[in-house]
């Protein structure tokens, strides 16, 4: 780290605690406090700078972020070991901060791929999806095909042929929740601008038939839109051929795009998600993505925070931005069905962080949302979706998904998302295919370990050398720049077919 690292920083005038921006010694003064630390503080993590007694709140960002299990001394390190969850009363105050966009007069705008339809897209592949477990192998054996004899080589403007397969489908309901969840996440992938035309493989018996699938969701067959069953081509053999030779009758259609042209930013759907957190995530990567999505909606796009497990605690900070009661509501319902949910499901709502997050500093949930809606800027809220719902309002909305970041994130492609930005602070490896991931450092040490995997370091935030809206900006650039048709590295590295993970709800039969 730069010279002009402080030793901790103190996020504001209110908070219990201060973050270490390096490992802190026993005896180390905290600074601008006169206080000493009591025992070894690693980076990232929080040292007490006042008493706290037993069962009183601990504040960060001006926020609750749980509550003393034992007394607190004025240095001491606080972590799971001595600050736990309660249950404590939330003002949702709806609206009450919301603030009027501020929109551009002249919309920012990158190079995008016109579909003859209208849609834009930011990359031009060829999708092949399996709509169970049963049909994986010959879906993943397609995509290998063209991989391994290299074939797009006479196709060059196809950004390949990319295989999504999954571990459901079937041994679940064939009418309900879970698998009304799975069509329509299989659907807003076939139906993603992205992909200039799809194979659906199924096996024939399962519980996700074709038939309801295609009629369930609107998905009508043509000349770049193939379905097929195991059991009707005559088996494995059978079906891989018809499939790779219906991949190569739209190769040469799907090579047929016009150049990229300029087009508005407001064509942009931007997915933000985080992963791998550490203690630096509210402080540098998420509110500098929060300051580009800020950005994007002033230029017409949309911005979608999700992972409703992960904004549990800081609801109140989102339905204070949101542009009616009615919308407040939506999320405030999420959040009620997620405490059902994990109840039925003998667990609760703190069983997140993660190991890894607790490592890197992290010791509740509460701490964790208020760094992770950060992602979110300062936008009014215009609307909640349940998962993989096609996400049409313009601005900053907010979808229903789980914490796990390949879930969640499959949930943001299938709403319509054509481009994702990543904040880590652990080092998550992570791609989505069909649409470009770019991956957001929190903290310096992990940005040069891993720099192979990040595309920026938002680590020089806490390092001195600049600002969340210079950062910000940056990654507003990079966003245009990838929309564009810069690879990400997730990208260059093959990222984005092993992780689709849709959404499983619902118990396995």
């Amino acid at each position: 780290m730069l010279q002009t690292t402080p030793a901790a920083i103190k996020l504001n005038p209110n908070d219990d605690v201060m973050i270490a921006c390096r490992e802190l010694e026993v005896g180390t003064e905290v600074p601008g406090t006169g206080i000493r630390c009591t025992a070894r503080i690693p980076s990232a993590h929080k040292v007490a700078v006042r008493a706290i007694a037993k069962d009183e709140a601990v504040r960060r960002y001006n926020q609750i972020i749980g509550f003393a299990t034992v007394d607190i001394k004025a240095g001491d390190h606080v972590h799971s070991h001595n600050l736990g969850m309660h249950d404590f009363e939330r003002d949702y105050a709806y609206g009450t901060d919301i603030r009027e966009v501020d929109y551009f007069a002249e919309q920012a705008t990158f190079d995008g791929i016109v579909r003859k339809d209208g849609r834009i897209a930011t990359r031009n592949y060829i999708g092949v999806i399996s709509t169970v477990n049963c049909s994986a192998t010959v879906t993943r054996g397609v995509s290998d095909y063209f991989k391994r004899y290299d074939i797009l080589k006479d196709f060059p403007n196809v950004d390949g042929v990319v295989g999504l397969t999954h571990g459901s489908g079937c041994g679940m309901g064939s009418t309900g929740l879970g698998i009304d969840m799975l069509r329509r996440t299989i659907a807003g992938y076939a139906k993603h601008p992205n992909f200039a035309g799809i194979v659906l493989i199924g096996l024939g018996c399962e519980a996700n038939q074709m038939s309801a699938l295609t009629f369930t969701q609107n998905l009508k067959e043509n000349s770049v839109l193939h379905t097929m069953t195991i059991q009707d081509k005559g088996g494995t053999k059978k079906t891989l051929d018809s499939a790779i030779d219906a991949v190569k009758a739209m190769l040469p259609e799907a090579n047929r795009i016009a150049p990229r042209q300029k087009v508005s930013a407001k064509h942009l759907t931007l997915g933000l998600e985080c992963g791998g957190s550490d203690g630096y995530s509210g402080i540098t990567a998420n509110p500098a993505l929060g300051a580009a999505a800020d950005l994007l909606v002033r230029h017409g796009g949309t911005a979608i925070l999700s992972e409703t497990p992960e904004v549990y605690g800081a609801e109140h900070l989102l339905t204070r931005r949101a542009v009616s009661r009615e919308v407040g509501e939506k999320l405030i319902a999420r959040i009620k069905w997620w405490e059902d949910y994990t109840a039925r499901n003998d667990g609760d709502m703190d069983n997140n962080p993660s190991p890894g997050n607790k490592a890197g500093g992290l010791t509740t949930i509460l701490e964790k949302s208020l760094g992770a809606v950060a992602k979110g800027g300062t936008m009014p809220m215009v609307d909640v979706y349940e998962y993989a719902e096609p996400v049409t309002a313009k601005g900053f909305v907010f979808m229903d998904t789980p914490g796990y970041d390949p879930a969640s994130v499959a949930g943001h492609v299938a709403g319509g998302a054509n481009v994702v930005c990543f904040t880590t602070g652990r080092g998550s490896a992570f791609g989505c295919k069909p649409t470009p991931s770019l991956k957001l450092a929190t903290n310096s040490t992990m940005y040069h370990r891993m720099t192979d995997d990040m595309d920026i370091n938002c680590g020089e935030i806490v390092d001195g050398s600049a600002s969340v809206q210079e950062v910000g900006e940056r990654i507003f650039q990079l966003i245009l720049d990838t929309a564009s048709g810069k690879r990400s590295k997730s990208e260059e590295l093959g990222y984005g077919e092993e992780e689709f993970t849709p959404w499983i709800l619902g118990a396995t039969m």
